[in-house]
């Protein structure tokens, strides 16, 4: 054969060049076949757990702060002058109405209080001797027997000693005012503040003495202000509620504290201004709260939630997992699967927290499929295999205002009448005229004193 001599004289073996000859035309009719083994497949689309909203009645709230403050607070005032004799209660105690707080000398004030009684009781024994003569005088002018001018002498001193009778009346008043004021008694129940002066201490001279000052904080109020829009808000949602018209103490406001997220206190409204403040742009509210255990003391800052109250027309509000929201720069936003299987991102406002649920108030229907587990599958544009999961309603608190003691109103025209106080001196007998005649100007026994004065 020629062709393997002509491998032969270059040097090539024959057969292991024929052999390497026969496998390369072997390899060119397989060049041109494909390996369908190898074709790419896409991925099946994500799964996710999608579920419709849930609809519920929930309570709307108006959130902003406010400051708690007592609903009677008063100055104890020294308004006697005298020293300071005994001071009755230990600082920041809790006293009752009526408690003595305060005792100045009384001494003095005694003295008068019984010199006063003294008197009235003169004055009255005048009374009594002009009253005879000017009735003895009237029988003998009737009968022509005395003469008119001693007629008018007798009637002038029986005016005379009547006007006696009032000033001694008024000047026993005033004596046993000025005795209890010696008393300086708690016009409400609460807790005193430190007193400001000491016992021995010279007080009430020239201007009245401050001697301590009493709060009432049982019940107890939160003061804070509605702004002009969140106002027109609550009325437009009283309107479509079909609500006309709202008594205050039917409106529930809750109190949170500090280091708290919650609104552990509830109350009622109990102010409301008729007008809206044009330096601020917004109107005084108040609403009142029981306080026993004085959790809520004057002076705190506090956040302020307040119920809107619901009506018969008011639509059902729609809620989703929190764990369903999600944010980017444009502010809020839910993932929706639409008929296609298609992910939809929807903006949205948030509404009210209920345990582990969001109010939306707009952005959201009620038949919209929202993703609420395997956010990270779902991408906005994108494919994915939805499985349908029904949602538990959340639980809504119905807070309950506790019931509030009565405000007791502080009293400013004068201490209680003292214990101690001596008794008026007896009434003298009231004269029979020898024919009927006028009463008294008082129109009552000249001999008792009018009772003194409440604190």
């Amino acid at each position: 054969m020629a062709f393997p001599r002509t491998m032969a004289r270059h040097g090539i073996a024959p057969w292991p060049r024929l052999a390497m000859v026969l496998c390369g035309l072997a390899a060119i009719p397989l060049a041109g076949c494909k390996d369908e083994r190898n074709a790419y497949v896409p991925p099946p689309p994500p799964k996710v757990t999608v579920a419709t909203p849930v609809e519920l009645r929930v309570p709307i709230y108006l959130e902003t702060t406010g400051t708690v403050a007592p609903v009677n607070q008063v100055g104890l005032v020294a308004r006697v002058p005298g020293f300071l004799q005994q001071i009755g209660y230990r600082d920041g105690e809790m006293v009752q109405q009526g408690r003595v707080l305060f005792v100045i000398e009384p001494q003095p004030y005694q003295a008068s209080l019984t010199q006063a009684q003294g008197s009235l009781v003169a004055a009255q024994a005048e009374l009594l001797n002009a009253e005879t003569e000017f009735g003895r005088q009237r029988t003998l002018v009737a009968q022509d027997v005395s003469d008119q001018a001693r007629y008018d002498d007798a009637l002038a001193r029986r005016d005379e000693a009547r006007g006696k009778v009032l000033q001694a009346q008024g000047q026993l008043e005033q004596a046993q005012i000025n005795l209890g004021y010696t008393q300086v008694t708690a016009p409400f129940p609460g807790p005193v503040t430190a007193h400001t002066t000491s016992e021995g201490q010279y007080v009430g001279g020239t201007t009245p003495t401050t001697l301590a000052t009493i709060l009432q904080t049982d019940p107890i109020w939160v003061k804070f202000n509605v702004s002009e829009l969140a106002n027109l808000r609550i009325r437009q949602e009283l309107l479509a509620s079909g609500i006309t018209e709202v008594q205050l103490d039917q409106v529930v406001v809750e109190v949170g504290l500090a280091g708290r997220s919650d609104f552990p206190i509830a109350g009622r409204l109990d102010y409301l201004a008729p007008n809206v403040d044009t330096g601020t742009g917004t109107q005084a509210t108040r609403a009142v709260f029981a306080n026993p255990h004085r959790i809520l003391l004057p002076g705190f800052f506090v956040r302020v939630r307040v119920r809107i109250p619901e009506g018969p027309n008011r639509a059902p509000s729609l809620l989703v997992p929190e764990t369903a929201l999600g944010a980017d720069q444009s502010g809020r936003y839910v993932l929706v699967v639409n008929a296609e299987k298609v992910v939809v991102q929807r903006n949205v406002t948030l509404g009210e927290r209920f345990g582990p649920m969001r109010v939306i108030e707009t952005g959201l229907r009620r038949e919209d499929r929202v993703v609420v587990n395997g956010l990270q599958r779902a991408i906005p544009g994108g494919r994915v295999e939805p499985a349908v999961e029904v949602l538990t309603p959340p639980d809504i608190p119905q807070p309950v205002p506790a019931a509030t003691q009565p405000v007791a109103a502080a009293a400013r025209d004068g201490p209680a009448q003292p214990a101690a106080a001596a008794d008026p001196a007896p009434a003298a007998p009231q004269p029979a005229p020898a024919t009927p005649g006028p009463r008294t100007a008082t129109g009552q026994n000249p001999g008792h004193a009018a009772p003194p004065h409440g604190t």
